[in-house]
């Protein structure tokens, strides 16, 4: 049947309408999946270090992640995401960020709106696994309370203001400096190692670590399978992290920055990252707690270039990382007696610098959309404020925790373990294995 041209150009405007808010939809389904596989990171954090903890920590130890995480999520809501529509030009608070302001229409059901919540909910996970980053650390001698404060401050202020500088595509760190950081090396872990460290420093060794002569002294957790399959999870949730960390239009793919990118370069590159993290530290340790730990740092040394390396050398990077990374956390831990209980300082915040710096070795030259091409100094100069914003929040905070009582538990609670004081319930009610089994620190064989 003939149809007239006015007829024809109805159905061709409801066709385009059509593809768009199919397009739209699609985008939205693909990151609200991400959003969900992310959770795996959390699922794996809490497995890795309950099982880094002895038992008469293990509870409170997978305590605080839950309690973290449950605290974030309105923290993002109300603070957060305002902080990442606010302020990518340093503190000068930029035009449209009221749409981040938890009154506003974008914060809620909105039928004109596909994008707003799904992308508040990628974030929300971003700041949940930097305060994860730092769980690990501090665990056996930290207060709940005192955790859930800095978890708080580091998921939705400090995190989400580096993001807001460096992982937005007006954030000056790219347009005045051409930082290029596709996978939020810099912005989630430079950030949250530096953080961390800054605490750790206020918050000194478990008791026994160090014998009264300096000498290092092992503490092992008491389930070591537990913390390599939560490892596992992580690197799976990784591939929901770094699948919210690229931009689907509909008909491709471009990175935060607006630069060209596909998913399978991310594929390619997120996969040979791990598999030469773990290598390169099993190499140097032999250790099973570093190889898994190894993948991640093979993907933390990836993950500012995703979208540009050659997947063969995406391997060699990942692999130097996985060889350096331990070594760093010995002289942390020997030298500087700073007890990183699960080593994700070097893992995280020099394994972040790492990545930062990578693409500044091996892919100067290449465009962004806004600012200068990407340079060494540039990306050098990033990761040093990444590193301050992290470091400087970390350690003013936890100093004044330390300094009204709230930051650490009491020697006594110590000894006795935190499932004791901090959690009413026992993590292995049958069993008979005495919470000092194997243990040689508490008390102290020194001692």
């Amino acid at each position: 049947m003939e149809q007239t041209l006015p007829e024809l150009v109805t159905r061709l405007d409801g066709l385009e309408k059509s593809l768009g808010m199919a397009t739209t939809i699609n985008s939205e389904v693909f990151y609200w999946w991400c959003t969900a596989l992310m959770l795996a990171i959390h699922a794996g954090f809490l497995a890795y270090e309950m099982g880094a903890s002895r038992a008469k920590n293990a509870l409170a130890s997978g305590m605080k992640n839950l309690i973290a995480f449950a605290f974030l999520v309105p923290s993002f809501y109300y603070v957060g995401w305002w902080i990442y529509l606010a302020f990518p030009t340093g503190f000068s608070i930029a035009d449209g960020s009221e749409a981040g302001l938890p009154w506003s229409t974008n914060m809620g059901p909105n039928l004109a709106d596909n994008a707003s919540g799904i992308f508040f909910a990628a974030f929300t996970l971003f700041a949940a696994t930097t305060a994860s980053i730092m769980s690990g650390s501090v665990i056996e001698r930290i207060r709940i309370s005192g955790f859930t404060i800095l978890a708080i401050f580091l998921g939705a202020v400090v995190w989400i203001l580096g993001a807001s500088w460096g992982w937005h595509p007006d954030g000056w760190l790219t347009t005045v400096w051409g930082l290029h950081d596709v996978g939020a090396a810099g912005c989630v872990h430079t950030v949250a190692g530096f953080f961390t460290l800054g605490v750790l420093i206020n918050l000194g060794p478990r008791i026994g670590r160090f014998t009264a002569d300096g000498k290092l002294v092992n503490i092992a957790g008491h389930n070591m399978p537990m913390s390599l399959i939560g490892l596992m999870l992580i690197v799976m949730g990784f591939f929901g992290f770094l699948g919210g960390c690229i931009i689907y239009t509909g008909d491709t793919w471009t990175t935060i920055y607006n630069t060209p990118a596909t998913l399978s370069a991310f594929a390619f590159n997120t996969l040979m990252g791990v598999s030469g993290g773990m290598i390169g530290a099993y190499l140097v340790t032999r250790d099973p707690f570093w190889m898994m730990s190894g993948a991640l740092i093979g993907v933390i040394s990836s993950a500012s270039g995703l979208d540009l390396y050659y997947p063969g050398f995406a391997f060699l990077i990942s692999f130097f990382g996985g060889c350096l990374m331990p070594k760093l956390n010995d002289i942390l831990v020997e030298k500087f007696k700073i007890d990183d209980a699960v080593g994700a300082v070097a893992v995280h915040g020099f394994g972040g610098v790492w990545g930062v710096l990578a693409v500044g070795l091996f892919a100067s030259g290449y465009p962004n959309v806004a600012g200068p091409d990407i340079s060494l100094g540039g990306q050098f100069a990033s990761a040093v404020v990444f590193m301050v914003l992290g470091f400087v929040p970390g350690y003013t905070l936890s100093y004044v925790l330390k300094v009204f009582g709230l930051l650490r538990v009491s020697e006594a609670a110590e000894i006795a373990g935190l499932d004791k004081v901090e959690v009413p319930a026992s993590a292995y009610p049958e069993s008979s294995i005495p919470a000092f089994e194997n243990d040689p620190v508490s008390p102290s064989p020194a001692e």
